[in-house]
């Protein structure tokens, strides 16, 4: 689990993490941020976490500010001194609402319904591919998708897709090392439309495709995947979608 942590006051920001590492010695606090300048630039640069843990107040305003500027697709966990911004939390993306100073217990509350809530993901997400493998053989699945070129409408074959990126657009990648936009506004939608014998959703930010596989190392996350070149990404599969990746990759 990938954290990233939003929270002006140091000793704050310290006692959290230390506190994340005793409840899940596997998660891994990517980043401690001080600012909604910091933070909106870093998600503008570094894909998306698994779970923000936020402060409301913070030195140049409130973390609110940071989701009005840029597309945050985590669960966010706020935390405050105040419950006056209760409604207006849960409003966002908020997994949960945590009063300073922060109870032990109720942090690892909020941490184990993240849990929950990224497992009932994966299933769901299993879910589809059963059952889109199980109709295979009568559901229709896209055979190329129109993108623009020079302003020019131009069709791309499925087949000639290595992957689809999601940064703050979506960016469909061939193996003839072409990128285009994709106008779509979620890989999910993406992912409906293609034939999950050929493409895998590695994770929050990448669907790749079956030939688009170089080779494959396990980690003490789960599993990195390296893309074939020209695309020469390396990506990660998290341990809870390594079994579903596998098997997948064998049929």
């Amino acid at each position: 689990m990938n954290i990233l942590l939003i929270e002006d006051e140091s000793l704050v920001a310290r006692n959290l993490q230390k506190m994340v590492q005793e409840l899940d010695p596997a998660a891994q606090v990517l980043a401690v941020l001080d600012s909604v300048a910091a933070a909106v630039a870093w998600f503008r640069q570094h894909p998306q976490p698994d779970l923000v843990l936020a402060d409301i107040q913070l030195s140049d305003g409130i973390s609110f500010d940071i989701f009005s500027q840029v597309a945050v697709e985590a669960p966010i966990i706020f935390t405050t001194a105040y419950d006056e911004y209760a409604l207006k939390a849960f409003k966002l993306n908020s997994l949960d609402y945590l009063l300073k100073p922060i109870d032990k217990a109720e942090l690892q509350k909020a941490l184990e319904k993240y849990k929950k809530l990224e497992n009932t993901h994966l299933l769901s997400e299993q879910l589809k591919q059963l059952i889109g493998g199980t109709a295979a053989g009568s559901k229709k699945y896209k055979e190329r998708f129109l993108v623009t070129q020079r302003k020019s409408l131009v069709p791309v074959e499925a087949g000639e897709i290595a992957c689809f990126h999601k940064e703050e657009l979506i960016y469909l990648h061939t193996f003839g090392n072409e990128r285009f936009i994709a106008e779509y506004a979620t890989l999910d939608e993406i992912q409906d439309l293609l034939n999950p014998a050929h493409f895998f959703r590695a994770n929050r930010q990448y669907l790749i495709h079956i030939h688009s596989i170089d080779r494959i190392r396990s980690t003490y996350k789960g599993l990195s995947v390296h893309l074939k070149p020209p695309l020469n990404q390396e990506i990660d599969i998290s341990r809870e979608k390594a079994a579903a990746f596998k098997e997948w990759i064998s049929e």
